[in-house]
């Protein structure tokens, strides 16, 4: 086992972590509360962001604040960077939407939500977009070939569905023309 080629793990700080992600969620719980804030039938004053939804910002903060310190506390202990402290993370901030329930199952089914979801997320690329493709391709070429190997034969397409709709194989004005002659007994001059 080669575990020298394995790079050395550089310990984190997890102060300034929490800090940074406690800063970004309570920015994003800010946010949030002003919407619920404007949302408010009752005339309320601006302050009502801090007095009335508060709690919005609070519980944004913790979340972030207890996510950016167990995943980084968990990185340092484990002296690993992997999807395994996204997850553990990922439960300890789900465990703080659940204490806002006040009842142990939530706690411990939102910390598993959040777990799975942030685990698998970092598992999976860290991405919403799909994999990585490579930089060396051309995207026009590359969406050409995909639309040359996926096209499908006209004669194919128009057994499934049919002429008409914008679909029309070759010779269709010449069966056109001699389908009215035939019914209706209009000679239709051919178009230029």
């Amino acid at each position: 086992m080669a575990s020298d080629d394995r790079p050395v793990y550089q310990p984190k700080d997890a102060i300034s972590a929490s800090a940074r992600s406690t800063m970004i969620l309570g920015g994003a719980g800010l946010f949030l509360s002003a919407v619920q804030n404007s949302l408010v039938r009752q005339n309320v004053t601006g302050w009502g962001v801090i007095t009335r939804t508060g709690g919005t910002i609070a519980l944004f903060a913790a979340i972030g604040g207890t996510f950016g310190f167990a995943r980084t506390a968990a990185a340092n202990l484990r002296e690993k960077e992997d999807a395994y402290n996204q997850a553990i993370g990922g439960f300890f901030a789900g465990g703080v939407v659940g204490l806002r329930m006040r009842s142990f199952p939530a706690v411990l089914g939102f910390g598993a939500l959040l777990a799975i979801i942030e685990g698998t997320f970092v598992y999976t690329g860290d991405k919403l977009s799909g994999f990585e493709r490579d930089p060396s391709v051309d995207q026009y070429e590359r969406k050409e070939q995909l639309r040359r190997d996926m096209r499908r034969p006209i004669e194919e397409t128009l057994q499934e569905l049919g002429e008409g709709r914008g679909i029309y194989g070759p010779g269709y004005q010449e069966r056109r023309r001699e389908r009215i002659k035939q019914r209706y007994g209009i000679d239709v001059a051919q178009a230029s």
